[in-house]
């Protein structure tokens, strides 16, 4: 797939599912992905960071699932799904941090005493689906990790990024960041 092949699918993407509630928060999808990468930028993430924090979620909208679907009980790995994609069009430096995002919510629980009370309702419901807290032995694991701290990072923003009627730039906006991510990657010609 060329490179405006692999944009123009992610906006497609976005335009058929992003309108849709951000699973239980006051925010559309596309809000969110945009309220994400608005905080990357500002804090001076790389052009790959900051495509990552866009497109975090896009598990979400490449499968479609039900805006209820934690209240049914069921955790849509949507960070295997989205890293797995994006891994073979741009490469670790957005694929990893993508997939650790969640593994980083239950990282930050099992550190961070207040962290746990600081997620929101939808948040926590997801947590429990997604395996709670981790042990001393995962958070051990996952410090280890090469793309940790890009995790951390990014689940820090994905955690700010529910503001209803926040103004940020559009999805146009991110497309030279998303250009530059996948030339860095160098998977996708």
């Amino acid at each position: 797939m060329k490179r405006d092949e692999v944009i123009d699918t992610i906006m497609r993407w976005f335009r058929q599912g992003g309108t849709n509630a951000y699973f239980g928060e006051a925010v559309t999808q596309t809000e969110h992905a945009l309220q994400s990468a608005h905080l990357a930028s500002t804090s001076g993430a790389s052009d790959e960071l900051v495509a990552a924090s866009l497109l975090h979620d896009i598990g979400h909208l490449m499968r479609g699932l039900p805006e209820d679907v934690a209240k049914r009980g069921i955790d849509g790995t949507h960070e295997d799904c989205g890293a797995d994609w994006l891994e073979r069009h741009f490469g670790d430096a957005v694929s990893k941090p993508v997939r650790l995002h969640v593994a980083a919510k239950r990282y930050l629980c099992a550190v961070e005493p207040a962290y746990l009370a600081s997620l929101s309702a939808a948040s926590q419901l997801s947590l429990r689906l997604q395996g709670g807290p981790f042990s001393a032995d995962d958070v051990r694991r996952f410090e280890d990790d090469r793309y940790f701290g890009e995790a951390v990072q990014l689940r820090r923003w994905d955690d700010q990024a529910k503001i209803p009627g926040l103004k940020t730039p559009d999805l146009q906006h991110y497309r030279s960041a998303l250009e530059t991510a996948l030339k860095l990657g160098g998977k996708t010609s």
